[in-house]
């Protein structure tokens, strides 16, 4: 391996560490300032104690993820100092819009919601935790503006060597952040409902407060289903533009080699990378054509198609990702969505009616499936970044050339090592905290009502 390889796995691994924390902080935000809306509504104790109780496990993921994605940051300006040369005026802005107003929204008010239980009054109290979860969603909303525009690059000139902003408003509609948000989103419910259901699942399964624990995987079950439908109606989307944008990326995902009409979707291929085929390949007739272009006998073009034109436009070069990589991830993505959606939908089944599912081997499946969703968000990250190789911005700068001409192996090495070894005790830390609270169970609360909303206790 050279810098370059040991910059993209150790930017790899400190992206799909960081973003496991993002979409459980995104959905289970929304999720808890449900939960104590609910309470201010109806002063149910049940509601108070779900909001708390889920409150401290939010915490706990949102400062993990705080710190993993200050070290994401600072890999731009340490291993990839040609790219922010390149790019900074650019990709500089939707991370400033970030930090100067979502970030300050989120932090802020998740501040003010943690000591001010029984400072602020009960009204303002839950302002704070709306206000923190939707500076959450503001967040990631700028964050992949700037993700976006390396797949798709609009409002910039180049000047001089590099990318200069001249519409910020162009960037922050860019087609491809306008598609990708809601699918990103829609993935953190689902993340978030599977954490809730596998939690909740874990109490009932013990017979231990029943009574707060039902409803709550009951309402996790609805807003899984809604979720997985939410994903793959704008996943589906997302294919259409990525066929448009980025055709090299879905051949690769599909392992088609060449130009097809009534394209079938692959289920399971084995490819000869080196001749540009497949020696197996079982489809589903028409699945891609229609995933796709909406059409049975659309058209979808192939890897050796592309691979032509793209040095007709680009210079001479292999512009072929790493198809086993964007195949199986792309597959995988797929595939633990759909088995989170088929947990959800069997559980509605076992608990219609007020009825508890028998014996433990759901709420056993319910706790795996926990680890459904992060499976498939890392896939699919997995899949969007490693698809658009060799580009770090599709069709201007490729990723040899992003790297930092002053970095010596030897230093990303110790680094590579040095983050893994960190965000590995960091993952005992996190679970260990995750699972003491959780074992805490939903503490009791005092019946009369108070006149401001109880602390927030540890």
């Amino acid at each position: 391996m050279d810098v370059l390889d040991l910059s993209r796995w150790q930017f790899g691994i400190t992206t799909v560490y960081h973003f496991l924390f993002v979409p459980l902080t995104i959905g289970l935000s929304i999720l808890v300032a449900a939960w104590q809306t609910a309470w201010y509504r109806t002063k149910k104790p049940e509601y108070l104690r779900l909001t708390k109780f889920f409150g401290r496990l939010l915490l706990i993921n949102f400062a993990m993820g705080v710190v993993t994605g200050i070290v994401q940051e600072f890999q731009f300006g340490m291993n990839w100092s040609d790219y922010s040369r390149f790019v900074g005026d650019v990709f500089g802005a939707p991370l400033a819009m970030e930090g100067l107003m979502a970030f300050f929204l989120e932090s802020t008010f998740l501040g003010l919601w943690i000591f001010g239980w029984d400072k602020l009054p009960p009204k303002v109290h839950l302002a704070t935790i709306w206000t923190a979860a939707i500076g959450t969603n503001i967040s990631a909303y700028f964050i992949l503006a700037a993700n976006s525009w390396m797949q798709h690059p609009v409002g910039y000139r180049i000047n001089n060597g590099r990318a200069e902003l001249t519409d910020i408003w162009a960037v922050l509609t860019n087609p491809t952040t306008l598609v990708t948000f809601p699918h990103v989103i829609f993935g953190a419910f689902l993340t978030a409902a599977a954490f809730v259901l596998g939690v909740g699942a874990w109490f009932l399964m013990r017979k231990k407060q029943v009574s707060i624990f039902r409803p709550a995987i009951r309402g996790a079950l609805v807003v899984a289903l809604v979720s997985a439908a939410g994903v793959s109606f704008t996943g589906h989307w997302q294919a259409q533009l990525m066929t448009e944008q980025q055709p090299m990326k879905m051949a690769a995902a599909e392992a088609l080699w060449d130009d097809e009409r009534s394209a079938g979707f692959s289920l399971f291929a084995v490819g000869d990378v080196e001749n540009g085929r497949n020696h197996i390949n079982i489809q589903v007739p028409y699945g891609l054509s229609i995933l796709a272009t909406n059409t049975l006998d659309g058209e979808v073009q192939g890897i050796n198609d592309i691979q032509k034109r793209y040095e007709a436009l680009y210079g001479p070069g292999d512009y072929v990702p790493v198809v086993g990589v964007a195949y199986w991830s792309f597959r995988f993505m797929i595939g633990f969505g759909m088995l989170a959606a088929g947990l959800a939908l069997i559980g509605l089944w076992l608990t219609r009616k007020g009825r508890l599912p028998e014996g433990p081997w759901f709420y056993r499946l319910a706790i795996l499936g926990i680890g459904l969703p992060f499976v498939a968000n890392a896939m699919g990250w997995i899949f969007t970044e490693m698809g658009r190789q060799p580009w770090t911005v599709f069709g201007l700068m490729q990723t040899a050339a992003a790297v930092s001409p002053g970095v010596d192996i030897t230093s990303v090495a110790i680094t590579l090592v040095g983050f893994t070894l960190v965000y590995a005790i960091l993952a005992v830390i996190e679970v260990r905290l995750l699972l003491k609270f959780i074992k805490l169970g939903a503490e009791e609360e005092p019946q009369a009502e108070p006149e401001a909303a109880p602390a927030l206790s540890y």
